[in-house]
């Protein structure tokens, strides 16, 4: 069994050290400080912090990792490899060079595709056919790293939330057969493709905004890519109208007569069967659930009841 290290903050972390708590020695966790949130601005704990208390493992919360009483502590804890997962401060020269292994990475993108803080969105709005975890030996470049394993799954209809639930699974168990190769010395990591990359920035919350003027499964992704964060949205007589659920209605069948022939781009076309049909620069949006500032989420069909939607316009 290795010693390891293990350095992340959100959900997205949880399964991987779960794993590493059932097949290797955990020594150590580090995770971002705690941060205020939600209206009261309370300071809260990352997940990884509260699994790692649940199973008192021995913690840390440094601002830095160049802080020369972090490297003391990893000194300390004498780990064989560091794990990062989804951390969020820079790992330095120094922390990269300490363990005898090196500190390995899970990515959630098929690596060179989609270096940077969102991967999986970046991936879904870009309408990829596949998506997938890489496990790469970190080096101090932004996710160049040279690549030890890599799994891949089908993109499908997920949203950014249910595709990351399935890479967090999949990358804990892809993270234990690197592991225990790299223990055996039977895996050994192979540069980057020079070709293929790209970069995901960070998701900027004026993405969000829906431009109806846009074809209807771009829009599509736009929903499934920003949930549940940080939800598209449009207009609703001035008021903003969050849309959580929707599909493109882009074949001819059941299609309400007229819908998208000259129609203006937002009209309300139909509801129908649960579904707000709206017009696109090019196809149908439909729309199947929504929330309104301050309330919960609800199926088009119960909200069609309280609102007056037909030959209405979003946007």
């Amino acid at each position: 069994m290795l010693r390891v290290a293990f350095a992340g903050t959100p959900e997205f972390a949880l399964p991987a050290l779960a794993a590493l708590n059932g097949h290797h020695t955990l020594v150590g966790v580090l995770t971002r400080p705690d941060r205020p949130s939600g209206r009261g601005r309370h300071l809260t704990a990352s997940a990884v912090k509260h699994a790692a208390l649940s199973w008192e493992l021995p913690l840390a919360q440094p601002q830095t990792l160049r802080d020369e009483a972090l490297r003391a502590q990893l000194h300390e804890w004498q780990p064989d490899v560091l794990v990062v997962v989804a951390y969020g401060l820079l790992v330095p020269r120094e922390v990269l060079a300490l363990p005898p292994l090196g500190c390995v990475n899970i990515h959630a993108s098929l690596l060179p595709r989609w270096r940077g803080a969102a991967p999986i969105e970046r991936a879904i709005l870009a309408g990829d056919a596949e998506s997938g975890v890489s496990i790469m030996q970190m080096d101090e470049g932004l996710d160049t790293g040279p690549l030890l394993l890599q799994r891949r799954v089908p993109v499908g209809t997920h949203t950014a939330g249910s595709l990351r639930a399935e890479l967090a699974g999949l990358g804990a168990a892809a993270l234990i057969e690197t592991l225990n190769g790299l223990e055996r010395g039977t895996l050994h990591p192979e540069s980057q493709p020079a070709e293929g990359a790209t970069y995901a920035a960070r998701i900027n919350k004026a993405e969000a905004r829906i431009d109806w003027t846009q074809d209807a499964a771009s829009l599509e992704r736009q929903v499934r890519a920003f949930n549940p964060w940080p939800v598209a949205e449009t207009l609703l007589d001035g008021s903003q109208l969050r849309i959580l659920a929707a599909h493109a209605a882009d074949s001819d069948v059941n299609r309400p007569r007229n819908a998208g022939n000259g129609v203006e781009p937002g009209a309300i076309v139909a509801i129908q069967e649960g579904e707000m049909w709206v017009a696109c620069g090019r196809g149908i949006l439909a729309v199947t659930e929504v929330q309104r500032p301050g309330r919960r989420p609800v199926g088009v069909r119960d909200f069609a009841h309280a609102v007056k939607l037909a030959e209405r316009r979003l946007g």
